[in-house]
Formats: C-alpha cells, sequence, structure tokens
C-alpha cells in the first residue's frame, strides 16, 4: 500500500454570484462599502451558494476531532492525557465552551473519536488508540492515515446530505498544537522557535521539551514535507488528518466552511495540498494566540474576522464568528434598496 488520496477537482465559488451580491450592496440603504468587511462576507456567501440574495444558513454543524497524541509524553502540555477523553464526555454532555457558544451561534455540534486514548463508546471511524510520539516514531501506519482522511471525507458527505450548509472543524486532543507546529513548519520552512506556543497554557520548562519535540519531529518530517498524506501519517495524527479530509471534501462539496485556529489551519494547509483551490471555500473566523496560526493564516492569504486572543481550540473561535456569517446573509437578503424604501440613493456626479 502506498500514501495515496484523490480527490474530485475542487470548483471555485461562483464568481457571477459575488459580483451579484457587490453590485446588490450598492444598492442597499446606505452609503456604498459602509458595512466593511460585511459585505465581501455576505458576497462570500453568496458565491458559495451560487445564489443572490443567499439563503438563510440553516443547519450548522461543527464537528470535533478527538484524538490523542503519543508526544503528550514528553510533557508538552499543562494537562495529561486523560483530559482528552473526559473532554469528550464533557462535549457529548453539553457542558463544554464549543457546547456554549454553538448553541448561542444557532449551530450543532457533533464529536468524532478519531484515536482518544481510552474507550468513548460510539466511535465508528476510529483509527487506533493515541497517535505516535512523532519525535521519535510515525503518528500513523500507512493504513491508518488512509481511514483517518476516508473518514473526514465520509463525515462531509454524511453533514452535507444531511443539509448541511456551513461547517466548523474543531479539535480536541493533549498534544495536538505539537503535531500542529511541526506540520505548519513543515509547510511553510519555518523554524521550530519561531511556531511553539504556549498552547494549554505551558511553563518555560514545558515550552523548551515543546520546542525539542518539534525539533525532532520536523527532521523526520522534512524528507516527507513535499507528500501531503506521508506528511499526516509522519508527523499529524488520526485527529488532524481526518480534518484535512474534512476540509479538502467540504470544497469539493461546495460547502463554506470557518476555520478555527492552529490545528485546524495546519489541517487546512494540508487540505490545501490534497485538493488545490480548497481555501476559496474557507474562511478564517479568528487568529489564535498561537505563533504557528499566523503563519498559517499568511499561507493561505486569509483574514480572520476576529481576533479576540482567543487559544481554546474545540471550534471555539470559529463558532465565535458565525453570527457574523449569519448577519452578512441577512443583511443582503432582508436589507431593503433604495427603490423599495423610497431613498433618495446617492447623488450622481
Amino acid at each position: 500500500m502506498t500514501d495515496t488520496v484523490e480527490f474530485d477537482t475542487v470548483t471555485p465559488p461562483d464568481e457571477e454570484s459575488r459580483q451579484a451580491a457587490l453590485a446588490r450592496h450598492g444598492q442597499l440603504t446606505k452609503p456604498p462599502g459602509s458595512l466593511g468587511r460585511l459585505e465581501r462576507l455576505g458576497a462570500w456567501v453568496a458565491a458559495c451558494q451560487g445564489q443572490c440574495p443567499p439563503r438563510p444558513l440553516d443547519r450548522i454543524r461543527i464537528v470535533v476531532f478527538a484524538g490523542d497524541h503519543g508526544v503528550a509524553a514528553r510533557g508538552v502540555s499543562a494537562y495529561p492525557s486523560e483530559v482528552t477523553a473526559q473532554m469528550v464526555a464533557n462535549f457529548r454532555a453539553g457542558g463544554a465552551a464549543i457546547n456554549v457558544l454553538a448553541a448561542s451561534a444557532g449551530g450543532e455540534v457533533r464529536v468524532v473519536d478519531m484515536s482518544v486514548d481510552a474507550d468513548t463508546g460510539e466511535a465508528p471511524y476510529k483509527v487506533r488508540r493515541s497517535s505516535g510520539s512523532i519525535d521519535v516514531e510515525d503518528a500513523l501506519t500507512e493504513e491508518e492515515v488512509l481511514a483517518a482522511v476516508a473518514a473526514g471525507r465520509s463525515i462531509v458527505d454524511e453533514e452535507v446530505d444531511g443539509g448541511a450548509d456551513l461547517l466548523v472543524a474543531g479539535d480536541m486532543g493533549i498534544g495536538d498544537t505539537t503535531a500542529s507546529a511541526v506540520l505548519v513548519a513543515a509547510l511553510t520552512g519555518t523554524e521550530p522557535v519561531a511556531v511553539v506556543g504556549r498552547g494549554t497554557g505551558i511553563d518555560d520548562r514545558a515550552w523548551m521539551r515543546k520546542t525539542a519535540a518539534i525539533r525532532d519531529a520536523l527532521r523526520r518530517a522534512k524528507p516527507v514535507s513535499a507528500d501531503p498524506v506521508a506528511l499526516l501519517r509522519t508527523v499529524a495524527g488520526a485527529d488532524i488528518a481526518a480534518m484535512a479530509g474534512f476540509l479538502a471534501q467540504a470544497a469539493v462539496r461546495r460547502t463554506p466552511v470557518v476555520l478555527d485556529g492552529v490545528v485546524t489551519g495546519a489541517a487546512a494547509l494540508v487540505a490545501e495540498e490534497l485538493a488545490p483551490g480548497a481555501r476559496a471555500w474557507w474562511v478564517a473566523g479568528h487568529r489564535s494566540t498561537e505563533p504557528a496560526h499566523s503563519l498559517v493564516l499568511e499561507q493561505l492569504d486569509l483574514e480572520p474576522l476576529l481576533d479576540l486572543g482567543m487559544r481554546l481550540g474545540e471550534g471555539t473561535g470559529a463558532t465565535a464568528a458565525i453570527p457574523l456569517v449569519s448577519m452578512s446573509v441577512r443583511v443582503l437578503a432582508e436589507m431593503a434598496t433604495f427603490e423599495d424604501a423610497g431613498i433618495s440613493g446617492p447623488a450622481a456626479d
């Protein structure tokens, strides 16, 4: 078996609908451009839907991919690995931050156990218990990485076929920012020290351990950095590999995605390699405080909607931005035009 994955060709969002949305903004009862990025955001949704005005966002789905990482044993996190399984239970009970934010934003949360190092109950896509310690061994086998990417693809198909019109990929896994930092460094040509963040709030000694683990993993990643699936196999994990498949397939299925922080961002870098052009179907929900995330945004040429100093993961930063996306759609669909309201438009020169 070889590390091969093929996605259908990504077609870009509909440019005619985007231009129609921008033109409509010029007819609404406000000075042209006065709603700033909300206008461009609504035009993006219109382009993704292929119609202007765009339809309301009726089924927003936040999928949290959970998995443990062997590198956590190196002391790279402020929390022990068993927290991953405990948080999966918390998500399912509705007690996590993402549950609260999703309810506020009109979204629904789904949790997928890809590689949690515990029995979490129903886990149809689980490929193993914990990914390997990437500083000394591969995260996954060839069979496992292909299964994880395929899981992400299948989950998108399930959600889109079920009516989802906006997607978010969230993460939960102790050690996942370490794996993400390695992916970002490998795909952007950045030195380890430039991508190491505080993750769960680590102290200076843990930061040094994390830097060393990233350095060692990056040495293993560089020989396969041109092969996205081999890179996932070597230094990612089942959760991140599934997210990469999820983000790539969402673009294939012409479904917009709000990206979260550094873990989702690392998966997005790989997804763009798997399905070139996928980035046109994504918007960056926020800027994480993790340094590697700014590198992701620069590489993908995405401007975040929010910058609130968030670094939780779970899809929380993306979900916090969803109300802005919904507002941008409603402005186009519900705001009166100058003609409708009997208001004089801009004076001609």
